[in-house]
């Protein structure tokens, strides 16, 4: 019987066979960065090995594909830049082999793609395609969902947002004069010292919008919902408020 690994040659090269893919590494690789795993187990000296009897390798019955991916996290605490599925196929392997570091970094990066993805399939336009737009007469963009947009400095005057999904949309310093925002979805979007002169907002959802320093001058803002705005000097002369929700 083999007498179990001895903690004293952690530097010593171990080999190993996963699934068929050779890889060379030290026992200190193995089990310092991630002490509580499978492989700092196996590798702590505590357990009788069985090897290759000509290679003195150490098998184990996983996919080896990812597994130089684990190695580089191991050592340094890093891996390469993936795509979704190799993210979720090497999650796999992080769960077999116990690296709760290396499964606590891999979720983050999922959860990092899905909201990156989430953000860019919400808008069916983008700033270009607005600069596009807003060249034509009579332009309406009535039911489009321009959510998440830099809209900045645009000259929108005019324009017919009625029904859109504009939330966190920035409006921020943009010409609005005369705009229709009837029954929008604007929570959380900016207006920032924009020029809503004239607006149509009846019935807008403009929770958390921020209307800091615009000029909302006899703009119709009757049914709208103003809870949470932001409203720091803000021009609201001749303004329709009548029956809006501000709690």
């Amino acid at each position: 019987m083999q007498a179990p690994e001895s903690p004293s040659s952690s530097s010593a090269p171990v080999l190993l066979n996963i699934g068929g893919k050779k890889y060379a590494t030290t026992v200190e690789t193995l089990t310092q960065r991630e002490p509580d795993s499978m492989l700092a187990a196996m590798f702590s000296g505590r357990h009788t090995l069985p090897r290759h009897p000509t290679t003195g390798a150490v098998f184990v019955d996983r996919d080896g594909k990812h597994f130089r991916h684990i190695l580089n996290w191991l050592r340094d605490g890093s891996i390469p830049v993936l795509s979704e599925s190799e993210y979720q196929q090497l999650l796999k392997e992080a769960e077999y082999y116990q690296l709760l570091g290396l499964d606590d970094y891999i979720n983050e990066k999922l959860a990092s793609k899905k909201a990156d993805n989430s953000t860019s399939a919400e808008s069916e336009l983008t700033r270009k395609d607005v600069i596009k737009c807003i060249q034509a007469q009579k332009i309406r963009f009535r039911g489009v969902n321009l959510s998440g947009l830099d809209l900045s400095k645009l000259d929108l005057s005019e324009v017919d947002f009625s029904y859109a999904c504009i939330e966190r949309t920035n409006f921020s310093c943009a010409n609005l004069h005369k705009a229709k925002f009837r029954l929008v979805e604007a929570a959380c979007s900016s207006f920032d010292q924009a020029n809503l002169h004239e607006c149509e907002f009846t019935g807008a959802n403009l929770q958390e919008a921020v209307l800091d320093r615009a000029n909302i001058q006899s703009a119709n803002l009757q049914d709208a919902c103003l809870t949470g705005c932001s409203c720091i000097e803000t021009d609201l002369r001749s303004s329709h408020l009548q029956v809006y929700k501000l709690l």
